[in-house]
């Protein structure tokens, strides 16, 4: 498939030096700097949050027994 971008012309011209070095065309060193890119970024690390939940998983949550204004009041220290 075609397609035009634009890069800095000193980019351009370390590319097809480096291209002529190695006997390879530009589109190939384009397509393998893309693959590195998306390569990298998949294997990113993602973000883990760590569990600090208090209490016993299995028991009871005391707050599911309380309406709205009464969880309100429990958050907020209202009387």
């Amino acid at each position: 498939m075609k397609t035009t971008f634009e890069i800095s012309d000193a980019l351009l011209a370390r590319v097809k030096r480096h291209a002529q070095r190695t006997g390879r065309p530009v589109r190939a060193l384009v397509e393998d700097g893309l693959r590195l890119v998306l390569a990298a970024e998949s294997q990113a690390p993602r973000y883990h949050l760590e569990d600090l939940s208090v209490g016993d998983p299995g028991a009871d949550n005391p707050l599911e027994r309380l309406s709205w204004s009464e969880l309100r009041a429990e958050i907020y220290g209202d009387p």
